[in-house]
């Protein structure tokens, strides 16, 4: 039988993601592999965000689709998965089987080292980072000027993570939720998350709401999408 397979691609910035800088190289090398096994590639999911970030919220989705269709979770390169010991570790023992495409046959003793020199080179990466910045204020650099610019991003990351729910949204509208926690439970049960990681309660799907520019009964419509942030 043919193996189910959801790949994950991420890059770092939101200028590779614009650009599409080390996307498509992931994407080929994923493809060929797939090819390679005689395997079904039957969805594909793209994040930009930093490797040592734990709020992740496209790989939480693709971790669940996994879950819900007994799927094996495809990587082009470990790296582009998590830096981070731990965080290898608990999805191991979370039950999800992934493979990266560099290391395929590797087993978990070697995916876990493999993850312990990313991870120490991560640290190393912030270690200089955290340098050049000092070196910079010294010289009288004022730092923190796109301060702006972060904030916007964040919020149009916010608005993107919102849209992603529209149709699972929808659809526990549609069978019948009619509150704020019963559209909460439908989105847990099929297995989303919050940016954060967390279960949806009835204030994180209001978030949601307020943002997609629906209501529930008894539910204030707000007079834009802006919404408070999730």
């Amino acid at each position: 039988m043919a193996v189910n397979f959801t790949a994950y691609l991420r890059v770092s910035t939101d200028r590779q993601g614009a650009f599409g800088l080390g996307i498509e190289a992931q994407r080929k090398a994923v493809q060929r592999y797939v090819a390679s096994v005689g395997g079904n590639l039957i969805e594909e999911h793209v994040e930009v965000e930093t490797g040592r970030s734990a709020t992740r919220p496209v790989l939480l989705q693709a971790i669940a689709q996994c879950r819900r269709q007994r799927a094996v979770l495809l990587i082009a390169r470990l790296d582009r998965l998590a830096r981070s010991v731990s965080f290898i570790s608990s999805l191991m023992e979370g039950g999800v089987e992934f493979v990266a495409v560099d290391n395929p046959a590797a087993n978990k003793v070697m995916l876990q080292m493999l993850a312990v020199f990313g991870e120490y080179e991560r640290d190393q990466i912030a270690t200089r980072t955290k340098a050049a910045l000092a070196a910079a204020k010294s010289r009288g650099v004022v730092l923190g000027a796109h301060g702006k610019v972060l904030a916007a991003n964040h919020r149009a990351a916010a608005e993107h993570f919102a849209e992603s729910l529209r149709q699972p949204v929808e659809r526990a509208v549609a069978t019948g939720a009619a509150t704020l926690s019963e559209i909460a439970r439908c989105l847990n049960d099929e297995g989303h998350r919050t940016r954060e990681g967390s279960a949806f309660s009835a204030g994180t799907t209001q978030k949601i709401m307020f943002r997609l520019g629906l209501r529930t009964a008894g539910m204030a419509l707000p007079e834009t999408r802006g919404g408070p942030m999730l």
